[in-house]
């Protein structure tokens, strides 16, 4: 296991070299504008390789889960959506559409939808009954969406995608060789070599980005992977509601996000730079420490889901607490301007900030 999971690392890492010069080649790179701040045009294949990476795996192991040839053929779908959206910037009616239409694919081909969230209010178990498949689409297209707008600075779209895989295959005991469980441990290994890449470790000319390409695929995936744990369509690996706690960095972000977004009357889908790695890059960290310390509260988040799934605490407090957390988190970026202005002064910073 362990001399395979290094391939798939090499592998990745020889993708992401070859289709460097690809991209250039094609135009897929990311070139600065007034949000994206970074220098000269950057080649948008992280999630290209990653893709690449996997696909050779499961193509010569194809049981390592239920339905392989299912899931390539739906991340292909949103690889080949994001890269075009990447090279052309598409509308995102015709994303969500596409998002769509592989949730649709998964509910049909793979009966993994969202039926069931549990006793999430302690009064019993709730389920969706005949409208499971549309509070499904509404999953996978949330899921997708959460990792896409989470990916702003250098190694953070990766390093919460390992978070959560990490996460979710201590949960599902990959000592066992669990399917789920060792898909997750290679998605891992796929993306480490594009992390140090990111981040500039082989060089500055060296650098990739993830592209919209790769963080559908990973919103996707993440997605999948948590219906088929915790869905009764199986055996129920791990609780519905401890989901909420392996992927709460993205799904805060993109719900208060939004929310803000809409009460003033813009698109929930219109870019800004007032998410979570803004307002600590505000605040005056650095991109290299704001990374660190929203992987570590994403960590925190997780370890907090694994310890009460473990030791099973009920839901309903699982579920509150989410609750109080997101709450917070909502009414603290309500008052970002007055916060990241307080602790800037705190830390001797100048108070006016130029982004």
């Amino acid at each position: 296991m362990v001399l395979e999971l290094i391939f798939v690392s090499f592998f990745s890492f020889c993708c992401l070299f070859l289709m460097r010069k690809v991209a250039k080649s094609v135009g897929l790179v990311d070139k600065p504008n007034a949000r994206k701040l970074h220098v000269g045009a950057i080649p948008l294949v992280g999630g290209i390789s990653i893709f690449l990476s996997i696909g050779e795996f499961l193509t010569t192991s194809p049981n390592t889960i239920e339905h392989s040839y299912l899931f390539l053929g739906c991340t292909a779908s949103l690889i080949v959506l994001g890269a075009a959206d990447d090279r052309f910037d598409i509308s995102f009616k015709l994303r969500l559409f596409m998002q769509a239409a592989v949730s649709i694919l998964m509910i049909t081909f793979a009966d993994i939808q969202l039926e069931n969230i549990g006793n999430i209010l302690g009064f019993g178990e709730m389920s969706f009954g005949v409208l499971s498949p549309i509070f499904t689409v509404l999953a996978v297209i949330g899921a997708i969406n959460a990792f896409n707008m989470v990916d702003g600075i250098d190694g953070l779209l990766g390093g919460l995608a390992i978070v959560t895989f990490g996460a979710l295959a201590y949960l599902l005991k990959i000592d066992s060789q669990h399917g789920l469980a060792y898909l997750c441990a290679v998605f891992i290994a796929a993306t480490i070599p594009y992390i140090l890449m990111n981040l500039g470790l082989f060089g500055r000319e060296r650098r990739v980005f993830m592209g919209d390409a790769g963080s559908m695929m990973i919103g996707f995936t993440v997605i999948w992977m948590l219906l088929g744990a915790s869905q009764p369509t199986t055996d129920i690996l791990i609780r519905p509601v401890t989901a909420l706690w392996l992927i709460a960095i993205p799904l805060m972000d993109m719900a208060a996000i939004m929310y803000r977004r809409v009460r003033r009357g813009n698109s929930p889908f219109k870019p800004d730079r007032e998410h979570l790695h803004h307002i600590f890059q505000r605040i005056g960290f650095s991109s290299r420490q704001t990374l660190l310390i929203i992987c570590t509260i994403a960590s925190l988040f997780a370890a907090f889901g694994i310890y009460g799934e473990t030791v099973e605490i009920r839901e309903s407090i699982m579920f509150g607490l989410f609750i109080v957390c997101f709450l917070a988190y909502s009414v603290a970026l309500s008052y970002v301007w007055r916060i990241t202005t307080w602790l800037r002064r705190w830390r001797g910073l100048p108070e006016k900030v130029f982004d």
